[in-house]
């Protein structure tokens, strides 16, 4: 390829990319390219093209290599946009293609940024799922079933007896060894509620008792008007002769 024509090539992409371009030599350029529609919310992204064109450009392809001036890109990505941009230059072989490569690659930025932020959805999405799913199994809670009812009864049984031995403990190291016997004694004692539950017939022979000292009244007997007569003999007021 003449000088003439890579001048006039670059002539043409300095007056598209007036700030973008860097021109290194007579035969190699830098382009500085940012996505060609930028998502918002994303880490922004540039890059730099670095060409170097060759004797046989544009039938041949240039030299080019990928530097990440911006964000960050892994290895896989660059790898991947390498192949494309020399997929697109055979398809574009023997015309001037740079401006073409910088195009696709404005285009594969904005595209990688729309798979960031689709990327970034999908895993705010799924963390919400599995904080949601914690929180209903927190508040579910573990299924009871008998065989599980039993076991904590078990266990409840054996940490409140436990419990109350220490008590018990507690209190008998602050008595006298004449205050622990009565203590002792006095927890041997039954209380009413067990006396009526070892015999059951006290309450019956309390009734009893109650039955044989009541006496039987027969209200049918006294009438409206017995009621009325005695009444009015209490309303009386006797005189004496010396009124």
């Amino acid at each position: 390829m003449s000088a003439e024509v890579l001048a006039e090539e670059f002539e043409v992409l300095e007056s598209i990319y007036p700030t973008e371009l860097t021109k290194i030599s007579e035969r190699e350029i830098s382009i500085t390219i940012e996505p060609d529609d930028p998502v918002e919310g994303v880490e922004p992204l540039a890059l730099a093209l670095n060409v170097e064109y060759t004797d046989g450009y544009p039938d041949v392809l240039p030299n080019f290599s990928l530097e990440a001036t911006e964000g960050e890109l892994d290895q896989s990505e660059v790898d991947h946009l390498h192949d494309e941009l020399r997929k697109v230059g055979e398809e574009n072989l023997g015309m001037a293609m740079t401006f073409t490569l910088v195009t696709h690659l404005r285009e594969r930025l904005s595209a990688l940024q729309r798979d960031r932020e689709e990327r970034k959805r999908r895993e705010e999405a799924e963390k919400e799922r599995q904080a949601l799913e914690a929180e209903e199994a927190r508040t579910r809670g573990t299924p009871v079933t008998i065989e599980s009812f039993k076991a904590w009864k078990a266990k409840f049984d054996k940490e409140m007896a436990e419990k109350r031995a220490r008590e018990e403990e507690e209190k008998l190291k602050g008595l006298s060894p004449k205050e622990r016997e009565e203590y002792k004694k006095m927890l041997t004692r039954l209380s009413g509620r067990q006396l009526f539950e070892r015999d059951r017939t006290l309450g019956i022979q309390d009734e009893n008792l109650n039955d044989e000292d009541a006496v039987s009244v027969d209200i049918s007997q006294y009438d409206r008007t017995t009621r009325e007569e005695e009444e009015e003999e209490e309303d009386r007021v006797t005189f004496s002769d010396s009124d």
